[in-house]
């Protein structure tokens, strides 16, 4: 079956990279997760790993819900890298595929001869994207980078946690999650070229460039006044309220009201008109000068309130505010089951995240995570390979399956 005819089998020909096929050469979560979400858009993906598979395999629970999160709806490989002939069938598979995503070590790729440069100079029409953790350029590219050494060295980690306190970690691995989407998003704008020009392209990307665009205002209003940021807890540096966590009965909410209107608006809903010709309040200025008696205030009226009382009451009159939920609370929200952005995967009672975003058909289930090798024979003979051979292969440890 080519790779057009089974992804037409499993979406009905109607998601919008069916007959696409993508090489996912990756390992944890950025690589991976961008294969997959091109894999969810339809397009045949192949992961090839090691024996022993993709390295998250063996990091304990979490990484068991990473292969779980970014390796859906895949067929694997295994594949000895070591070994020249394994090399020489990762060629085979490259040479009869669109696109190629690969974070493995920075280097690596080319020491086995299947970088982009030489891949793209035998297959011009190839899409190649490298994902790296420092970028290829500077003095760091050889460097081993994670989620949290991009959070680091991005300036993200100094500006989050308390002002009092040492510099916090976002609580997930959010430079790796947001690079699954920038990398899917450069393919797809490849793909859009190589459509028009029949040109195929040599895409990179890095942790560290993603964690810096994730604070592009902040970037920006730095590059403009020299300021630092700062950690801030709740709230923001230069509005108020913004962003303000507040206590209530049973938790916590946050709000936004820092225009003049909807300060104004937030004052009369509270019963608290006088608070806005208040001059520690009147302006934004003053409030953010004043902020610590402004909370003061906010709370005399929210804090007695149950959170769910508070969203009520400030949603109704048009002012920003969301109760503090737990994973637990946030499942069972309406708007989340609204949503749909759970669903089952197919062939599985699994409960799987979707794409965050809806097209005309909807949401398309997804299969289930493969084992290491678990295609391997099933690929090996769409390329060419005889039962014969492929014995052979498993036999002398170049594939695995």
């Amino acid at each position: 079956m080519t790779a057009q005819t089974r992804s037409q089998a499993a979406s009905g020909g109607s998601r919008p990279l069916a007959g696409i096929r993508v090489i996912d050469l990756g390992n944890y979560i950025a690589g991976p997760g961008t294969a997959m979400i091109l894999g969810e858009l339809g397009a045949d993906v192949i992961k090839v790993e090691s024996l022993t598979g993709d390295i998250a395999r063996h990091v304990g629970a979490f990484g068991a819900a990473m292969v779980n999160s970014y390796n859906r709806d895949k067929r694997s490989i295994a594949l000895d890298l070591r070994k020249p002939r394994a090399i020489e069938i990762a060629k085979k598979l490259i040479a009869g595929s669109d696109v190629v995503v690969q974070n493995m070590r920075p280097g690596l790729v080319d020491e086995l001869g299947i970088g982009p440069a030489a891949m793209r100079a035998l297959h011009p029409r190839l899409i190649y994207l490298s994902v790296s953790g420092f970028g290829l350029n500077g003095p760091s590219r050889g460097r081993p980078g994670l989620d949290i050494a991009a959070q680091a060295e991005s300036g993200l980690m100094s500006v989050t946690g308390e002002p009092d306190r040492p510099p916090q970690k976002v609580g997930v691995p959010i430079i790796d999650a947001a690079t699954t989407h920038v990398g899917a998003e450069a393919v797809l704008a490849a793909l859009f070229k190589r459509e028009r020009t029949g040109e195929g392209e040599t895409i990179e990307t890095s942790l560290l460039e993603v964690a810096i665009h994730l604070q592009a205002a902040s970037w920006n209003q730095y590059a403009a006044t020299g300021n630092e940021p700062q950690r801030q807890g709740s709230g923001q540096a230069a509005n108020a309220p913004a962003a303000e966590l507040i206590p209530t009965s049973d938790g916590w909410i946050v709000l936004s009201a820092y225009t003049q209107e909807h300060w104004a608006r937030l004052c009369k809903t509270l019963g608290r008109d006088e608070l806005i010709a208040d001059e520690r309040f009147s302006t934004g200025p003053a409030r953010v000068a004043n902020k610590p008696a402004m909370r003061v205030e906010l709370e005399k009226v929210l804090s007695p309130k149950s959170s769910a009382e508070c969203v009520a009451l400030l949603s109704e009159n048009g002012i920003v505010v969301a109760a503090v939920q737990s994973y637990s609370q946030a499942r069972k929200s309406a708007d989340v089951e609204a949503s749909g952005i759970f669903m089952q995967a197919t062939g599985s009672g699994a409960e799987i995240l979707g794409l965050p975003y809806r097209m005309s058909a909807g949401r398309q289930p997804s299969g289930l995570v493969p084992t290491i090798g678990q295609h391997s024979r099933e690929i090996l003979s769409e390329f060419g390979f005889d039962d014969k051979e492929a014995d052979a292969l498993v036999r002398d440890g170049i594939v695995g399956g």
